[in-house]
């Protein structure tokens, strides 16, 4: 398609999205007009740039609900020369708001600053956050005391900057015994913060203080403190190093620690308890990297060394290896509680199933398959049998929701989502239903998935029954465009929703640490080079928040991964979540493995459990979208084999759920549930 027909046609899905997607259909008599929440926008954005130029756009905006965030905003972008007047004139008029608080807040920062603290002791109010407690401390001033001042800062591995002055002065009051100093030492430890021991060392007296060093460089330079280890004395506190730079080191390089060990052992007089934590930790990532040997060293861990992942690595060593017997071992050697993870039974019956106990894996695979997981849908197919997914309503509750629409909070929730603030509304919300029941959450959610607000039932909806309002929990978006965008790019809309699902959980705004961001989690950098190699218009990252340029450039992207894998859409769904190149090299060592078992081999936790999930999800959007579904098995196509995009003639998997209520109270009570 031309650049130019489809970027209009994205800027125009845009346009119709800043009504529908975020307030839906369902606009209620008296809720703020269109034109209201429009000048709200302008007015907020230039709020957001400090002065008064704001107020001119606001002119009919005083009975707005959201009204008190703009003045708010003005004054935290010229916090630094608001005076204290103004800003209490504030507090006053807007006493329980959120913008009040933060307001509070900002300006308190400004005022340690301008280390104005008298005005600072004025407005101060404690439960503000470590850096204004410290700041209080600083300014209140003379003598401390450990327990009333320094306690609850004391157990923090990490403190920020604006602590290091009463840090010092309680130094200097003597407060800072090495008792208290190793406590807080062996706390920044296990957290693996090097840099809050190296700033405690130095009031350590001698030799304390390099014992103390030891532990930072263990944790900033593992193989460099492994390499001094063999000229430190043999102490407990040299021990602790050693113990935390070897089995840092595992974690990365576990031939390294390995030798390192081999090097130590007589050297130091480790501890039990450390002999066996430094063999956990090499035998488990001796196994993540699928070392020769690394199954019969988990065998031979000791009791007290095993741990519910080195139990569950000899399982899946025993998987990549199709060592049947050895997978039924592995997995009787696991505590009934793990057992009864549904991975393990699945993994039991199949490998029951392989020895040639074939009634036995049926009842196992029979048990497993009334449940609507990955697992589950699994076992469904090895029987041949339709998928368990029980759906259920939730059940009107008019007084209810009128009592929740009389929640002005959670009206303001749901008028800053309106205007497109959702992590702002996020925080109106947290604070309406902080109290609430697990009833009032339910029908709170199901109001706002009404306005397009879709995430609010994911998060909520997670236990008992309510894992069967599939219809709060699985939305299919009419507004969004994925369908019709998937299928430009040709791909199943009912994976790439599964993506979207696990990606985001629909929040529009969702932002990872790496930079991820929007419905979909892409890059700015890949979202360019997919917007360029698909003729696309780029507006920028932060256009990634805007559902239909994110959808456009994610099924874009989805497609590309597909295609680089043969067109397998479960091998894609591993390289969107861990990146191509690493499912390239588990291919090259385990490409020979049915999916379910190179599925159970990924060494990445995270990813194993993203596969999962996605195509699990896939499956239920398609009987969301259709009524019956495309086997999972079919979906798993093997490694090598072309796969083919599922169409009208594609074999199809019923869904039946016998005996199931059709709807839920919104009352009914919360218990555990498979999701």
């Amino acid at each position: 398609m031309a650049v130019s027909t489809l970027s209009r046609r994205i800027r125009l899905t845009s346009a119709l999205l800043l009504g529908g997607w975020l307030f839906g259909a369902c606009v209620q008599a008296g809720e703020p007009t269109a034109a209201e929440r429009a000048a709200f926008k302008q007015a907020y954005a230039a709020a957001r740039q400090g002065g008064d130029g704001w107020k001119a756009l606001a002119s009919g905006l005083h009975d707005y609900p959201l009204y008190p965030y703009l003045p708010a905003a003005a004054l935290q972008h010229d916090i630094q020369q608001v005076d204290r007047a103004t800003v209490e004139a504030y507090l006053k008029q807007y006493p329980d708001w959120i913008p009040a608080a933060e307001l509070r807040r900002a300006f308190l920062l400004e005022l340690a600053r301008r280390r104005d603290w008298n005005d600072f002791l004025a407005m101060y109010q404690p439960g503000l956050g470590d850096e204004l407690s410290c700041d209080a401390l600083q300014a209140r001033g003379g003598q401390l005391d450990f327990d009333r001042d320094l306690a609850s800062l004391w157990v923090r591995p990490n403190l920020p900057s604006a602590c290091d002055p009463v840090l010092d002065a309680a130094h200097n009051q003597g407060l800072l015994t090495p008792a208290r100093l190793w406590t807080r030492i062996d706390r920044a430890a296990g957290a693996g913060q090097a840099g809050t021991i190296a700033s405690l060392a130095s009031w350590l007296p001698a030799p304390d203080d390099a014992s103390a060093q030891r532990l930072a460089l263990a944790l900033r330079d593992p193989a460099g403190a492994l390499a001094d280890a063999a000229q430190w004395p043999d102490t407990a506190r040299a021990r602790q190093a050693a113990t935390l730079a070897l089995t840092r080191l595992a974690r990365r390089q576990s031939d390294s620690a390995d030798t390192a060990w081999q090097a130590l052992q007589a050297h130091f007089s480790f501890s039990e308890a450390q002999r066996d934590r430094i063999l956990h930790d090499l035998a488990l990532f001796h196994a993540t990297d699928f070392d020769d040997g690394s199954l019969a060293r988990l065998i031979a861990l000791p009791a007290a060394a095993q741990s519910d992942s080195t139990r569950e690595w000899r399982v899946r060593l025993a998987l990549a290896g199709q060592d049947w017997s050895a997978v039924l071992a592995g997995i009787e050697a696991m505590p009934a509680d793990q057992q009864l993870d549904g991975e393990w039974q699945y993994f039991r019956a199949r490998a029951l199933a392989e020895l040639g106990h074939g009634k036995q894996a049926r009842e196992r695979f029979r048990t497993l398959a009334g449940q609507p997981t990955f697992f589950g849908f699994l076992a469904a197919d090895r029987l041949k049998q339709p998928y368990a997914i029980c759906p259920l309503t939730l059940a009107d509750d008019a007084q209810r929701e009128q009592s929740l629409l009389a929640n002005r909070g959670l009206l303001r929730a749901f008028e800053l989502f309106a205007v497109d603030l959702p992590w702002l509304a996020r925080r109106e919300w947290a604070r309406a239903l902080r109290d609430a029941d697990p009833t009032t959450l339910r029908i709170a959610a199901d109001l706002a998935n009404k306005r397009g607000w879709y995430d609010r039932a994911v998060f909520i909806l997670s236990s008992g029954e309510a894992l069967r309002l599939y219809d709060l929990r699985f939305p299919l978006a009419s507004q969004d465009g994925l369908v019709q965008q998937a299928e430009q790019a040709g791909i199943d809309p009912a994976w790439a929703y599964g993506i979207l699902r696990a990606e985001s959980a629909w929040m529009t705004d969702a932002h990872s640490g790496a930079d991820a961001r929007g419905l979909m989690q892409l890059l700015p950098a890949t979202a360019a080079k997919v917007a360029n190699s698909n003729g696309l218009a780029w507006g920028g990252a932060d256009t990634l928040y805007e559902p239909a340029v994110n959808i456009a450039l994610g099924t874009r992207y989805l497609a590309q991964m597909e295609q680089r894998f043969n067109g397998s859409p479960w091998l894609a769904s591993a390289a969107y979540n861990a990146g191509p190149n690493r499912v390239e090299q588990w291919l090259a060592a385990r490409g020979s493995l049915a999916p379910d078992l190179f599925i159970a081999s990924i060494p990445f936790k995270e990813t194993r459990e993203y596969v999962a999930r996605v195509m699990a999800f896939s499956v239920i959007y398609d009987w969301r979208m259709h009524g019956s579904v495309v086997p999972l098995d079919t979906r798993l196509d093997p490694i090598g084999q072309a796969y083919s995009l599922a169409n009208a003639a594609s074999a199809q998997r019923a869904v039946s759920c016998p005996a199931a209520p059709a709807t839920v109270p919104a009352s009914a009570s919360s218990g555990t549930a498979s999701p």
